[in-house]
């Protein structure tokens, strides 16, 4: 097989032996901080996690959230909701909820694309 098919995948299967663990011991803390944008992963199970989210934001930082936990019929998951939307409206972000588990907040200049790579359309 060669080094492409690796890359874009052929027709053989995967094993473990395929994959790296990548140690994040092994990345350097001050490129990170060097960085004019970070992403965020944050846990959305109450109304004070937003705070968290909206300050990430304001900050020009793009967040993952994961909303697993906010999977209920009471109006906390859509106040919660409007106020991410909110906030990628008053800083010219984008807002896209991917399925039903996760949100991804961008800050002004950032646009989230609603077209899957790969995809032939």
């Amino acid at each position: 097989m060669g080094l492409m098919s690796k890359i874009l995948g052929g027709s053989q299967s995967r094993t473990a032996e395929d994959y790296v663990e990548l140690d994040l011991d092994d990345v350097s803390a001050s490129s990170a901080d060097a960085a004019a944008m970070q992403v965020h992963i944050a846990e959305v199970g109450s109304q004070a996690d937003a705070i968290d989210i909206k300050d990430a934001i304001y900050d020009g930082d793009i967040v993952i959230a994961d909303i697993t936990r906010l999977r209920t019929e009471d109006s906390t998951v859509e106040h919660i909701v409007d106020e991410l939307r909110q906030v990628a409206q008053e800083v010219d972000g984008d807002i896209v909820r991917k399925g039903d588990d996760q949100m991804i907040i961008t800050p002004t200049g950032v646009r989230i694309s609603r077209e899957k790579l790969g995809q032939q359309l």
